[in-house]
């Protein structure tokens, strides 16, 4: 088989990538080694209720006028219209630490009362930040900023630098107790400044909107076809071997499955600086009553919190660290879930990989720690949100394990490899990489990574059809 265009990977890079060569070139291919797309942004069924894996809420919301925001950019791109996704913005989301709480929206006015109200000292600091910040270009290929050596130099409290830091960490960052200040500037901008909303409809409608659209414009989709080879010839990809023993000659490839996991494709070890371990996750999922509502804020969509200062962000010596994470209530969204009758709350830590790999040597012994694991998590989450124990119909987790085996992840670290390669170049003249290993961060970044490669690489050297609109 030949394809003139490759796109390795389902998730919502690799489908924003497919979409968008799929609007002005004829035989484009999507390989996704799994039975439905979407990557870390999926779904699945259980007790015959859909749960979503990866939506807590999407960043970057902005208003219908604002054309060139990224999420208006975004949809122009994919030719999808708002009114298909359906945008509801939060209610209020907050960043907790024992000594303070700073409540946030998407009027980013409420954040800079917020600040005044507890660091009133620190105000012109961070107005001298916020103005620093709208002078970067965060898309720039450079080499590695520490956000937190930038923040500190405008702001001088040790707390409020972690407050602001959190919530960057636990949204992209996957660097231990830092995030690269590039990358803190689009998480600043998507997250507080622009803020947060979620599809009117779960993951599963959005991700069949791209598909139908990928197909539409003519692109092929094939699930359950993995890559086991990338055969090379003359530093160039010549064609990729399948899991089957097929063997699929191609003229362009864009990978979106990571920058570690496609150099083993090419039979490669990458020795560039990692600047740390990969930081892995647990997450647990607590399906609830909706009487829920009248015991939890009704006003946070998102409570990023940690127990104590300073704020630790690293690979723990425990299975979980239970110190710091995020409780997501999607259900505290304008318009959203109104009628349901059964809600969902969601706890995210970070975990010991190697832990929890060790721990299935045993699978009594992994069953035991995952439990203990939910039970500690939904307690801190009682302790800090309300009691909602008795009304859970029932409960769901993802370990670091869970992640690595359905999202091809390795070490089930969701925010890839802590070397990042900005312009998508790894060294081959028609291998492109998008998606969490080239910087762009969240659902939106994950989506304008595909988009934006596809346009700073393959669009410029085969031009539009006169005929079809950009």
């Amino acid at each position: 088989m030949h394809a003139r265009f490759v796109v390795i990977g389902g998730g919502l890079s690799g489908l924003a990538a497919a979409v968008r060569l799929a609007r002005f070139n004829e035989n484009v291919l999507l390989l996704e080694q799994h039975s439905r797309v979407g990557g870390l942004n999926s779904y699945y069924y259980r007790n015959s209720r859909l749960i979503e894996t990866g939506l807590h809420a999407i960043t970057n919301y902005s208003e219908r006028s604002q054309r060139h925001t990224p999420l208006n950019r975004l949809l122009r791109q994919l030719k999808i219209r708002r009114e298909e996704v359906g945008i509801h913005q939060q209610l209020g989301s907050a960043v907790r630490f024992p000594q303070c709480t700073l409540r946030f929206s998407n009027d980013f006015g409420l954040l800079q009362e917020e600040i005044e109200r507890c660091f009133g000292a620190q105000v012109d600091g961070f107005n001298r930040f916020v103005a620093h910040l709208d002078t970067i270009n965060p898309f720039l290929a450079t080499p590695f900023i520490s956000a937190r050596q930038v923040v500190s130099t405008y702001i001088t409290d040790p707390l409020l630098v972690d407050m602001l830091l959190c919530p960057m960490c636990y949204y992209g960052s996957s660097i231990e107790n830092d995030v690269d200040f590039h990358q803190y500037v689009i998480l600043f901008r998507a997250i507080f400044q622009e803020g947060l909303f979620r599809p009117r409809a779960t993951i599963r409608e959005f991700l069949e909107l791209l598909t139908d659209r990928f197909t539409a414009f003519g692109g092929t989709l094939r699930l359950k076809t993995g890559v086991k080879r990338i055969v090379t010839r003359n530093n160039a990809v010549a064609a990729l071997e399948l899991d089957n023993d097929e063997i699929i000659t191609c003229e362009q490839v864009v990978s979106t499955i990571g920058l570690d996991e496609t150099l083993r494709l090419l039979g490669e070890t990458d020795h560039r600086p990692q600047r740390g371990q990969r930081l892995a996750f647990s997450e647990s999922i607590f399906v609830v009553q909706a009487g829920v509502r009248q015991r939890v804020p009704d006003d946070t969509a998102c409570l990023f919190f940690s127990a104590h200062h300073p704020f630790i962000y690293q690979r723990p010596t425990d299975a979980v660290d239970f110190r710091s994470g995020v409780i997501s209530l999607p259900f505290n969204f304008n318009g959203l879930h109104g009628d349901r009758d059964t809600l969902e709350i969601r706890t995210t830590h970070l975990a010991n990989y190697d832990l929890w790999r060790e721990a299935t040597t045993e699978p009594e012994r992994y069953r035991r720690l995952k439990e203990s694991s939910v039970k500690q998590s939904r307690q801190l989450a009682e302790s800090l949100i309300g009691p909602f124990a008795d009304l859970i119909l029932f409960h769901d987790s993802f370990s670091p394990l869970t992640i690595e085996r359905y999202t091809g992840k390795r070490e089930g670290a969701i925010y890839g490899s802590p070397a990042k390669v900005k312009d998508g170049l790894i060294g081959y003249e028609n291998l492109i990489l998008a998606g969490t290993d080239q910087g762009y961060l969240g659902i939106i970044g994950a989506l304008l990574s595909g988009v934006s490669m596809v346009n700073n690489h393959l669009l410029i050297n085969h031009q539009p059809s006169p005929t079809r609109e950009d």
